[in-house]
């Protein structure tokens, strides 16, 4: 599974990449970061990643957007800073995220929500309609 390149048409720069591990049904998010472009991989498992835009001047202010990452759909998703995201396991077997960031890790940087904040118009919860 290819990632990302140095000479990708994508890629900006590199800070570090790093890896989270989530359990089927574990939500991580909300959380934005001031400055660092994410860029988000899950070779194994699968994940529901959120993004919601509440920057005033984007053309996406106020939109929300569901990508379902894992080995059946592998990409790379791009997020910019000020892009609020988050993501839920879902499925029946722990997930591994990969984020190669364009910076260093910097808690200064990060703001966070918590999944159920009211300020983001977005439930968790798996609707069958």
């Amino acid at each position: 599974m290819h990632m990302i390149r140095n000479d990708d048409p994508d890629f900006i720069s590199f800070g570090e990449i790093y890896f989270s591990c989530v359990y089927p049904g574990v939500i991580k998010g909300w959380h934005l970061h001031k400055k660092m472009t994410l860029n988000y991989a899950v070779p194994f498992g699968t994940i529901k990643l959120v993004l919601y835009d509440d920057r005033n001047f984007s053309k996406t202010c106020g939109e929300l957007q569901e990508i379902f990452l894992g080995p059946e759909n592998y990409c790379l998703v791009q997020i910019p800073p000020l892009v609020w995201n988050g993501f839920k396991g879902v499925g029946t077997t722990p997930s591994i995220v990969a984020n190669c960031s364009t910076t260093p890790h910097d808690p200064a940087e990060i703001e966070r929500k918590n999944p159920d904040d009211p300020s983001i118009p977005y439930t968790w919860e798996l609707i069958n309609k």
